[in-house]
């Protein structure tokens, strides 16, 4: 009894050792098929912008969706802002905090939590988070403009403030009820993918 006893605790040992790898599998392959899909779909729309990297010395660098960026103007931390903000935390599904977000009126900023760095350069932030949904939104309003349904003033805007590669705010203007659900949900799937990543690499 006490051999076959052995034999079902290495067994059930070795299941669980399974059951842990195919999870793992499992979500790299759902990464790899977003990555997949985004490549796919970046090859086959053409003229998509890129957004612009900013590297001034000695200034937090900024990824924008603007041609320009005005120097004087820097990110406001939450505490000074003049406008009433609500905060929704964004946490991964085992209850860790990612970041915040701070909607006022018509526009949001995200602040990474204090622990945790984010590089720009991890997927699938700038893949899919920058030119599957924050560009594709910009596109859709320049197209509405071009086509006199939208003023000049609404189009959707956006702003990745960082200190070298290391995300430290993105700032997102004129975004309505049903984007505000769709980016909160792109960027809480966004940041826990990354921290998934970070994690894995350390």
């Amino acid at each position: 009894m006490s051999e076959d006893s052995e034999k079902i605790k290495r067994l059930v040992s070795f299941k669980k050792s399974l059951e842990k790898k195919v999870g793992d599998l499992e979500t790299e392959l759902k990464d790899l098929q977003s990555m997949l899909e985004t490549v796919s779909s970046i090859l086959l729309e053409k003229g998509f912008k890129h957004a612009e990297i900013s590297t001034e010395a000695a200034q937090p660098e900024t990824l924008s969706s603007k041609a320009e960026i005005e120097p004087e103007r820097e990110p406001q931390p939450p505490s000074t802002s003049p406008e009433p903000e609500s905060v929704t935390p964004l946490k991964t599904v085992t209850g860790e905090l990612l970041a915040s977000i701070f909607t006022s009126e018509n526009s949001l900023r995200v602040v990474p939590a204090e622990d945790k760095t984010f590089d720009i350069n991890t997927p699938p932030f700038t893949q899919f988070l920058v030119e599957r949904v924050l560009t594709k939104m910009q596109e859709r309003d320049n197209e509405l403009v071009r086509t006199g349904q939208l003023d000049p003033d609404k189009i959707f805007s956006y702003n990745i403030i960082r200190e070298g590669d290391v995300i430290r705010e993105i700032v997102i203007r004129n975004v309505d009820a049903d984007r505000l659900r769709e980016l909160k949900s792109s960027i809480r799937w966004t940041l826990e993918k990354m921290y998934e990543k970070i994690k894995s690499q350390s």
